[in-house]
Order: C-alpha cells, then structure tokens, then sequence
C-alpha cells in the first residue's frame, strides 16, 4: 500500500485511513487496498518474480503491482531480494510477520466461501489452489492419514506433507513422495472438492499409491453455502 505522508510536529508521520485503535482497522490499512491480500497470497510459499506474481493476478497492471508491493515492502510485511547465482534475479518474498498473514487469509477465504456469491470455477491460481487445501481440509479426518503428496501443475510444483492432522505445503516436488498429482488448478478442485475421481480428461491424473490418492482427496470439501 502506498502511504501518503504528512508533517506533523516536524515529523514524518503515515497518515491513517481510520481514528481506530482496533487491529483490524490497522490491518486493513496494512493490506485493505485492492490486490494488496493477493498479492500476499501469491508469496505465500516462497520468494517470486515480479512477472510471476503478475501472471498469477489476471487484470492487475504493472503499476499497480508496483505500488502494492511497494507498499507491502514499507510496511514490513514483503521484502525485495536478489537471488544469488545462477539465478541472479530479483525476487519479492514475505517476512516472517507477512508470512504470518495466512492465518488471516485463510479464515477470511473460509468464510467468504459459504457466500452463493462464490464461484469455485473461477480462475485460481497455484498458490491460492495450494492456501486453499490448507483452508479446506477436514481436521478430523486428517488425523487419520500421514502422507506426503507431489502436485505438478502446469507452472509450478509443490509437496504436501501431511502429519498429525496438520497439512504442510512447500515449493518443489523433489523428495519421495506416496503419490504425484498432475494437472492444472481446474483438474484439481474438480478431483479434490467436485469427487469427479482421477485419471480422466479434465480430473488429476495419479502416479503412485492410489488408495493414498483417495484418502486424501476425501479430506477436503467445500463449507456448504448460505441460503440464498
């Protein structure tokens, strides 16, 4: 979020959107403007390229990212780095207080998907399919399953480690996992959430223990919607 700034007894001080000591006035200032909880969202598992987050936020423009991430930077939430080499690219990842954000992101994800409003085919992303499982999966049941779960989306790859009821999700898909899933963000909220099954056109495909594959497909749902 871009701040404005005004003087005041001869300091520099961010001028406040609301007269609220509550912290969820401050968190809306932190991240309340358009795009800016995306933008969050997308560097949730890690450092991206600046075009990487764009592609993954239809109708942003460059400048508006720009300004979002600049914001989030002044903010303490993101940070701009360079990786080293072979690399050598500038990269935008969260801090750990950013990082701290998907608590929030999550529970509001959660909620706002019991509106009719919500459309669950829409675009989504691989980090939103990912803080989706996270959101959605069934707490109960997870006690039940130790898996670790490789998922090979079209541009990006991720290893879902589930232990003791808790669903950890990293970047990449190189260490041995009981089951690989492919496809894209379609195939997988199809399978996961619409039980449409694997291995068919438009579903995830499966490699490996296909018993596991199930299991944790059963593990997520959809909350059920508000009456219209």
């Amino acid at each position: 979020m871009k701040s404005e700034k005004v003087t005041e007894a001869g300091k520099d001080t961010e001028k406040r959107w609301y007269d609220d000591a509550c912290g969820t006035a401050l968190g809306m200032e932190l991240v309340g403007e358009r795009w800016s909880l995306l933008v969050v969202r997308e560097l949730m598992f890690g450092p991206r390229r600046f075009g990487e987050i764009k592609a993954n936020l239809p109708g942003i423009s460059a400048n508006v990212l720009t300004q979002r991430l600049d914001g989030l930077a002044v903010s303490g939430i993101a940070v701009r780095r360079r990786l080293p080499s072979p690399a050598n690219v500038q990269v935008y990842d969260l801090t750990d207080w950013g990082r701290e954000a998907e608590t929030a992101i999550r529970a509001l994800g959660r909620w706002a998907a019991r509106s009719p409003r919500h459309d669950p085919m829409l675009f989504m992303s691989p980090a939103s399919a990912m803080v989706s499982l996270r959101t959605l999966i069934d707490p109960v049941k997870a006690r039940t399953l130790s898996a670790t779960v490789a998922f090979r989306l079209p541009t990006d790859g991720f290893v879902a480690m589930l232990a003791d009821g808790e669903l950890a999700i990293g970047r990449g898909v190189d260490r041995p996992v009981d089951v690989i899933f492919t496809g894209d963000t379609m195939a997988l909220r199809r399978s996961l959430y619409g039980k449409e099954g694997f291995d068919r056109e438009g579903l995830l495909a499966v490699e490996g223990d296909g018993a596991v594959a199930q299991r944790f497909a059963d593990l997520f749902a959809l909350p059920a919607k508000l009456a219209a």
